[in-house]
């Protein structure tokens, strides 16, 4: 099994982990630090990082080429779109939706999609592709672990901090995709002098290098 998906598996079960926080049943019904969504949806958003990719291995994959990271989200259709949009309003619903037979079930149903899973991709192929469904495109596996990935990262820190709990500690291999991921779209949006100089010239950092 390659590398990225072992690395994916480890954050799963960190996201699996917070979801089973008490604090996160607790603040169940209050808001959460993202504008217009709840803890619950929060949550939801979060397990579907998990629960969304045993649908996507079962997905037929159409005979046209990948796209690559960049493209992926290039195309996608919520990335700078304001959180009123048609696209970010079905996120939040979709996540409420997810989570609406409660804390300890959505936890139970991350639990055993985790378990699933390290039995599951050990069994993919290298070059595995897969169809995602609400692109509709393709990825290789590994890109798409690394979305989710890059999913599970932002959304536990978004979460832990909604509940008042420490943000979980990021293991450094997916730490790296991750970050290696976020910085090619941030130089893509603000350019790479900008990026440069948030990461090295404090006197001279732009107000924002945020990815998205």
């Amino acid at each position: 099994m390659t590398a990225i998906r072992y690395a994916y598996l480890d954050a799963a079960a960190t996201a699996a982990t917070l979801l089973r926080e008490p604090a996160v049943a607790a603040s169940w019904g209050a808001p959460s630090a993202l504008a217009d969504f709840g803890v619950s949806g929060l949550a939801g958003h979060l397990a579907w990082q998990v629960l969304s990719v045993p649908r996507v291995l079962a997905e037929e994959v159409p005979a046209a080429e990948p796209l690559t990271l960049l493209d992926h989200y290039a195309r996608a259709r919520w990335v700078g779109v304001g959180i009123d949009d048609e696209v970010n309003v079905g996120i939040r619903d979709a996540g409420e939706d997810i989570a609406g037979g409660g804390a300890a079930a959505l936890a139970d149903q991350v639990d055993h999609t985790v378990d699933d899973l390290r039995a599951v991709l050990p069994a993919e192929p290298a070059d595995r592709l897969v169809h995602i469904p609400w692109g509709p495109w393709s990825l290789s596996l590994d890109d798409f672990m690394v979305t989710r990935m890059m999913e599970i990262v932002v959304h536990t820190d978004d979460l832990a901090v909604s509940v008042g709990v420490a943000t979980p500690p990021v293991p450094l291999p997916v730490l790296e995709p991750v970050v290696d991921l976020l910085w090619r779209l941030a130089a893509r949006r603000h350019g790479p002098v900008a990026l440069l100089r948030a990461l090295s010239r404090a006197e001279r950092a732009p107000a924002t290098i945020a990815a998205f």
